[in-house]
């Protein structure tokens, strides 16, 4: 991991979606999808962001590309140059100087890439919008980035329904790299393949990273995923952040009662060892109308009355790790060897 120093810091972001009811439309409460995350990501490492369906990750994830505007909080980005940026105060030329250093690689390689378009238009969108380059210069570029990720510069003619769902998160890959980024923030990118191709994808990403500095925000809810790829691991439930740390430090000894709920459900490697699963009992709450106190305590085995009645601040509990837990200093958790 590149210790160059924080590329991306997010302060207490907050993005809600207005509910809207009755023949006029007014709004009746809000949908509190990211509510208060705050984390950094330094140059050079891959930050996994983990949590159940519904959770705010793909939100965030989106906010810091600049495709939502938060209501509340920050990011900032450290451009090549040295300068820090404002996303979300960035107009349109602003969050265009943006795009060139931050990329996005979807969840879905069959929705996220035009049918109508060839592999050549695809790759070379970008260097086209960006006036990076055309013509030949473009051609040879489109073949340098197909090659780079293991696909033919051939294939530049054809169009993706040709392809399988591996060879597509390949070009969604190389669109992303087109511009040279420094961020690639990657929403989900191998659940929809099977496993042997998401091997081959998670490996192609890290010599991706090795071989052009790149830096990572990792989106996914595979724990056996994050867990090869990330430097460290931030684990959200309903719109907040309720714990952040080094990879192993997190997965040894996880401080959160619902951080340990999802390790009980890592699958082991050995099939004569059996660990208790932690069924988590009751729904997970609506992010319009979240439970007052800490949000995790209507399933939480550990709950105290404080948790029904005080919302737990996000502390750092050891050097670097972060927990939103009143009892994260008294419970002994079982995290995954």
């Amino acid at each position: 991991m590149s210790e160059h120093g924080t590329l991306l810091e997010v302060q207490d972001l907050r993005m809600y979606f207005p509910i809207r009811k009755g023949f006029l439309k007014r709004v009746a409460g809000y949908v509190k999808a990211v509510d208060g995350v705050t984390l950094s990501i330094r140059e050079g490492e891959t930050l996994g962001l983990v949590g159940e369906s519904g959770c705010g990750k793909t939100t965030t994830g989106r906010c810091i590309m600049g495709g939502y505007t938060p209501v509340g909080g920050d990011i900032q980005f450290r451009m090549r140059d040295g300068e820090w940026l404002s996303i979300p105060e960035q107009d349109r030329q602003g969050r265009k100087r943006v795009r060139r250093e931050v990329q996005m690689v979807f969840q879905d390689p069959y929705s996220s890439l035009d049918p109508r378009m060839t592999l050549k238009q695809i790759v070379g969108e970008p260097l086209i919008i960006h006036q990076v380059a055309a013509g030949k210069q473009l051609e040879e570029r489109v073949a340098e980035l197909l090659s780079v990720v293991g696909l033919r510069p051939e294939y530049m003619i054809r169009y993706p329904h040709a392809f399988s769902g591996g060879q597509r998160q390949r070009i969604g890959l190389a669109r992303a790299l087109a511009l040279n980024p420094r961020l690639v923030v990657a929403d989900e990118p191998v659940s929809a393949l099977d496993v042997s191709i998401q091997a081959q994808i998670l490996n192609l990403m890290q010599d991706l990273q090795a071989q052009f500095g790149l830096t990572y925000l990792f989106v996914a809810h595979d724990l056996s995923v994050i867990k090869h790829i990330s430097d460290r691991v931030a684990v959200m439930y309903v719109g907040k952040l309720v714990e952040l740390a080094e990879t192993r430090e997190l997965y040894r000894s996880p401080k959160c009662p619902y951080t340990e709920a999802l390790m009980s459900a890592v699958p082991k490697p050995d099939p004569l060892k059996r660990t208790e699963r932690i069924v988590l009992t009751g729904d997970v709450p609506s992010p319009a109308n979240p439970p007052p106190g800490c949000t995790f305590h209507p399933r939480c085995a550990y709950a105290q009355e404080v948790c029904r009645r005080e919302e737990p601040p996000l502390e750092e509990i050891l050097p670097g790790h972060y927990v939103r837990c009143h009892l994260a200093r008294e419970l002994d958790l079982k995290g995954v060897a």
